[in-house]
């Protein structure tokens, strides 16, 4: 407990490239935020860990983690980062770590359904029934919010490894996923970007064709979700989405893809993260247990 008597949370946005740490009272009182680069788990736990330590006594930590990861908390794998081609982080108990390192109550989901559940309370969609985080970057990963709540089911969403309607100008590129070659991620990703064309999408010239292709693929991702599950706002995010007039086109093309026909008409909406780069970090705040 604070000097306020306000509970001291601790939160763990933890990425594929980065660990983002902070200690706050809530979401919107976040009162220290350290980066620290991903490295080997053992490395980087334990970094994370000692600035914890450092900030004094939290009563409970909220992670958000890359995936996939077993939520089930019955399993004996629950708070473990199950299968990643990241190389060393397959397996690892993060929960588990800080459990026993810091000796809190843990609150664990992945990093988008943080976000997600952070951008539904207090960002883009304030006030909707629904919202869908998406983060392009060096993965796609996403996030479904329906009535307040992360959909999780058997485990969690994986929209970066739906399969496409390949473009008409993008049939010989084979895909990136060591699991499934052309899925989304595999062709959409940061990664699959610079594999294809030999440069960042930002990099590439504004009449480039890979601005097409893109937008398609991830505004096929947002027609689908809309047609599954009705979602009102979709929420673009990551370093890939920085890139100018992107959101845009997505934005565009999901329409022409619509073609008039979804009944929710105008709720329907994509945008940009409300809370920016906070998403995540203020989505792991509000997974730490309140004790």
């Amino acid at each position: 407990m604070s000097s306020t008597g306000e509970p001291l949370l601790g939160a763990i946005e933890a990425g594929g490239t980065k660990f983002v740490l902070a200690v706050g009272h809530s979401p919107t009182k976040i009162i220290a935020r350290h980066e620290i680069p991903t490295r080997d788990p053992v490395t980087t736990l334990v970094q994370a860990g000692d600035w914890f330590v450092a900030q004094g006594v939290i009563n409970s930590l909220g992670i958000g983690s890359f995936g996939p990861v077993d939520l089930n908390r019955s399993s004996p794998l629950w708070g473990h980062i199950t299968h990643t081609p990241k190389p060393g982080w397959a397996k690892c108990d993060v929960a588990g770590y800080f459990a026993d390192r810091l000796g809190v109550p843990i609150g664990f989901d992945t990093d988008v359904n943080a976000a997600a559940l952070a951008e539904y309370q207090y960002g883009a969609g304030k006030g909707a029934s629904s919202l869908a985080y998406v983060t392009v970057g060096t993965g796609i990963g996403g996030g479904l919010v329906l009535d307040g709540r992360a959909v999780h089911g058997a485990a969690h969403p994986e929209l970066g490894h739906i399969f496409l309607r390949r473009h008409v100008e993008d049939h010989e590129f084979a895909g990136i996923c060591p699991y499934h070659s052309d899925c989304l991620e595999g062709l959409a990703s940061g990664p699959a970007i610079k594999a294809r064309w030999g440069a960042s999408l930002s990099e590439l010239p504004t009449d480039h064709i890979a601005h097409e292709i893109i937008a398609d693929y991830l505004a096929q991702l947002a027609h689908s979700l809309i047609a599954m599950t009705a979602v009102e706002i979709i929420v673009f995010g990551g370093g890939v989405m920085k890139t100018e007039g992107l959101l845009e086109r997505v934005d565009q093309r999901a329409a022409e893809l619509g073609a008039g026909y979804f009944p929710g008409g105008s709720k329907h909406k994509i945008v940009s993260p409300g809370l920016g780069q906070n998403a995540g970090l203020a989505g792991a705040l509000m997974l730490a247990p309140l004790v």
